[in-house]
């Protein structure tokens, strides 16, 4: 995890600089494990951002203003009533593990000072926000609760003791010492391994706060002090005194810096251009081989590899209770599919009850009553046949059955074909939606795609409290050649608009054959639009669908006037006539903002 103790380091010293004696305004909760607090510092207001995401734990100033929930959680609640209205008196480190606690001077309801630390772990899964009594050292109550069933080393319920994750071992880098580097490369492996990866593991495992990335510069840059001694052909045991020593000075000049603040923060791209990893230092390794953007204060560089890294993730968690549900929808309805076809099969050999009704009926007079079983000649074809029989019933009776069984598998025949009629257009329609779901690329997008599900009855409809505002429809849009403009529903509901409110019949209609996907519209403005024009549309229908990964997909185009939406009709299921088929491959031009 490119947050390690060294950036913490640089955001502790930031923000003590910056928010010491500040206020906290208002505090929210935007997710389950993050907290935005607005904090006004001298003539300043900033708002400062803790997560304690799994994926994703971070602490940093940032420029986000929302929205947040209307109702907020429990956690948010409570941090409200014990430090909202209060001043930060200092934010630290913990040692330099990855600890950040800030202190809180508040007034509770006598009008005592009581302070309160709001202690942020950002370990991984393990991270927290914990809020805790400072005088006493008792939490108060955290984002993350853990129980005795959870952890038995600590517990984070409201009324424990805070204690501190365990160290393993590991002192702070300005604290290690000699003794300890050699016991940790002694551990590392033979002084004969590979010598970048053993120093660094003896740094990982020896050292509080550093991550792997920093671990492999202090390697290199030890390495490469020892250079020297190990061309002379000193002694193994010299060498790694040497080694030891070199670590040392290589931690003591981190320390240095990390003391005069002398950081220089930097996001490093893969060759697609996003962020692959970022610090408060340079990273050697990274330098030279990877796209560097350099910043002038870790807030930055933290917040830009964030929201260019995890943008997609997060609407991908949004999404993933959506994609979960329309998926098991889509299951049901592909199961009573298949019990329909399954029931149509049995209702196709109604013919052979007709016929068993029929031989009994004019064979009455040989038929003995209590027979389980009658062998009768077929007059239609001259052939014998085995009809068999319900011992408990006269022959009659029998003959009456089968007539019965007849007329229920026709009459069940003909409500099937209309049951699987109407199973085939809702298989089409949560298919239609499962591509826009694994499309979605803003939280805007799932948040309309959860309301259409919802008044489909998919969804269960949110609470008055809870319902978001629809969003107003907002379609893609795409300049193409010849200065036409081509529009794309994000959701069946802008697909209706798209196809029935703004296209003229004039426009070009274009949708995937056959695929699930998104309806286009090409603006043609009255003219013959342009066959280059025309193939741009289409590949950006083909885009904007399930066949998004393939190399060669049919598209069909017709007029807008051709497109007819059948009574009664799912949102954005459509038929049209008067079609042509393009084959292309899925791309896209170069977008504008939707109109």
């Amino acid at each position: 995890m490119p947050f390690d103790g060294i950036v913490l380091s640089a955001v502790a010293s930031r923000l003590s600089a910056l928010l010491t004696g500040g206020k906290i305004d208002k505090i929210y909760q935007p997710e389950a494990d993050e907290l935005v607090m607005h904090i006004a510092a001298g003539r300043e207001k900033h708002r400062l951002f803790l997560s304690a995401n799994s994926a994703n734990p971070r602490v940093c100033l940032t420029d986000d203003s929302g929205p947040y929930p209307q109702n907020p959680p429990a956690f948010c609640m409570l941090l409200r009533k014990h430090i909202q209205g209060g001043r930060i008196a200092r934010i630290e480190q913990k040692g330099t593990e990855r600890i950040l606690e800030c202190t809180v001077d508040t007034v509770n309801e006598l009008g005592f000072s009581k302070n309160k630390r709001l202690t942020v772990e950002i370990m991984g899964k393990h991270s927290n926000i914990i809020l805790v009594d400072a005088q006493g050292g008792r939490i108060i109550d955290s984002v993350k609760r853990l129980t005795p069933e959870m952890n038995r080393y600590r517990q984070t319920l409201p009324g424990c003791p805070y204690i501190e994750p365990p160290s393993h071992g590991k002192l702070p880098w300005y604290a290690v010492g000699r003794a300890h580097i050699a016991a940790a490369l002694a551990e590392a492996g033979h002084p004969q391994a590979a010598g970048a990866a053993r120093v660094a593991k003896a740094v990982l495992s020896a050292v509080q706060g550093i991550g792997p990335l920093a671990a492999d510069g202090l390697a290199a840059e030890a390495l490469a002090d020892t250079a020297a001694a190990a061309a002379d052909g000193a002694s193994a045991a010299a060498a790694e005194e040497a080694l030891a020593d070199a670590i040392l000075r290589a931690l003591q000049r981190l320390a240095d810096r990390s003391r005069r603040g002398d950081f220089a923060p930097a996001v490093y791209l893969d060759r697609d251009g996003k962020p692959l990893e970022f610090h408060a230092f340079p990273v050697p390794s990274l330098e030279g081989a990877c796209e560097t953007l350099r910043f002038d204060d870790i807030d930055a560089a933290i917040e830009y590899y964030y929201a260019n890294r995890i943008a997609s993730n997060r609407v991908r968690q949004k999404a993933a209770d959506l994609l979960r549900a329309a998926k098991n929808s889509l299951d049901k309805q592909c199961l009573k599919k298949q019990r329909l076809l399954e029931d149509l099969a049995r209702a196709e050999n109604a013919d052979k009850d007709r016929l068993f009704g029929e031989l009994l009926t004019a064979n009455l007079h040989i038929l003995q009553p209590g027979q389980a079983r009658a062998r009768l000649t077929n007059y239609y074809d001259g052939e014998e046949i085995e009809i068999p029989l319900d011992p408990r019933l006269s022959p009659s009776q029998n003959a009456q059955r089968y007539y019965k069984l007849y007329g229920k598998a026709k009459t069940a025949g003909v409500e099937k074909r209309t049951q699987l009629a109407e199973t085939d257009k809702e298989i089409a329609y949560l298919e239609s939606v499962l591509s826009f779901i694994e499309n979605a690329a803003t939280a805007e997008e799932t948040d309309a795609l959860r309301l259409e599900l919802a008044e489909a009855g998919y969804l269960r409809r949110a609470g008055r409290s809870a319902a978001k505002k629809p969003a107003k429809p907002a379609p893609l849009s795409y300049a193409v050649c010849g200065g036409l403009r081509a529009e794309v529903g994000r959701n069946n509901r802008e697909n209706d608009l798209l196809t029935f409110k703004r296209a003229a019949g004039g426009d070009l209609w274009l949708h995937t054959k056959d695929i699930p996907g998104a309806h286009v519209i090409l603006f043609t403005e009255g003219r013959e639009a342009p066959a280059e024009a025309v193939r741009e549309a289409a590949a950006i229908a083909a885009w904007h669908s399930k066949g998004r990964a393939s190399e060669n997909v049919p598209v069909d185009c017709t007029l807008a006037k051709y497109v007819k939406k059948p009574s009664g009709a799912r949102p954005g299921m459509v038929i049209f006539t008067n079609n042509r088929t393009l084959y292309v491959k899925p791309a896209l031009p170069q977008a504008v903002p939707g109109g």
